[in-house]
């Protein structure tokens, strides 16, 4: 069973653009650099939120002239050493075609089909984290007891359907089915997963929705939380869950991993 955004009563609206004229009017070689500094970042960053968990766990980003190609993480390298130089070029059929690192199957088959399915989304982020599996087990949707909570205010989906290690693209084509157009899954006994139109905002919404995840968990456990009002829910999903603020928040922290680790883009 799935629970779809309608069964949390709405559909997800249209959010800010994700970015400004300017960095619309970069070059495809501009643009594939910038995805690329962004991506190895991004795993900077979830090194620093203790977002590694061993060989666990992907980020991907659309390359911008091969729209099947992705550019990932290789296998193997802690999240806290990942460099521009360390990325993997996957084609449509999963195989290395830039770099010259293993892959994980499993980050091919979940993140590829996501992509396939949402030409929109740019970037797909998944780590196993303390407490994105915490949730998951539950098989529940987060509610809008937290103003930043309300990012996923009928703008996630549950995937309740656990089948081990995902290794067959099918069970990625039935996780972007089951999402449809919303930004976020919560993936019973196994996670979280966000999208984006940008490297930054997959990322800054998991980062959101772990925590999210975290105070539900600390606020069920201390009481009953108080939820939200259709109306307090949308106002804060509109103000909290748009997309200028994810790129701005995420580039606080991504000026801090470069400002202390350089060797970052290299």
């Amino acid at each position: 069973m799935t629970i779809t955004p309608s069964q949390l009563g709405g559909e997800p609206e249209l959010l800010d653009d994700p970015e400004p004229e300017s960095v619309r009017e970069r070059t495809v070689e501009q643009e594939r650099e910038h995805r690329k500094i962004q991506l190895a970042t991004a795993f900077r960053i979830f090194a620093r939120y203790g977002f590694e968990e061993g060989v666990a766990g992907h980020i991907t980003a659309r390359d911008p002239e091969w729209p099947d190609h992705l550019w990932v993480n290789p296998y193997g390298v802690h999240f806290a050493r990942v460099k521009v130089s360390d990325l993997l070029l996957l084609n449509g059929e999963g195989k290395v075609v830039g770099g010259s690192r293993r892959t994980n199957k499993t980050a091919f088959a979940i993140h590829a089909a996501i992509h396939d399915a949402r030409p929109d989304v740019v970037a797909v982020a998944h780590a196993h984290t303390l407490n994105g599996r915490a949730w998951a087990s539950l098989s529940r949707p987060l509610d809008p007891i937290i103003q930043e909570s309300c990012a996923f205010w009928n703008d996630h989906v549950v995937f309740d359907d656990y089948r081990g290690l995902v290794l067959d693209k099918a069970e990625g084509e039935a996780i972007a089915q089951a999402m449809g157009g919303t930004r976020a899954a919560i993936l019973r006994h196994h996670g979280l997963l966000t999208v984006g139109r940008t490297v930054e905002e997959a990322v800054w919404w998991f980062i959101t929705m772990d925590r999210a995840a975290h105070m539900q968990l600390m606020a069920e456990a201390a009481g009953t939380p108080r939820i939200m009002s259709t109306e307090e829910a949308t106002l804060a999903h509109r103000q909290f869950g748009n997309a200028n603020q994810a790129r701005h928040s995420f580039n606080l922290l991504a000026d801090l991993v470069r400002e202390e680790q350089p060797d970052v883009v290299e």
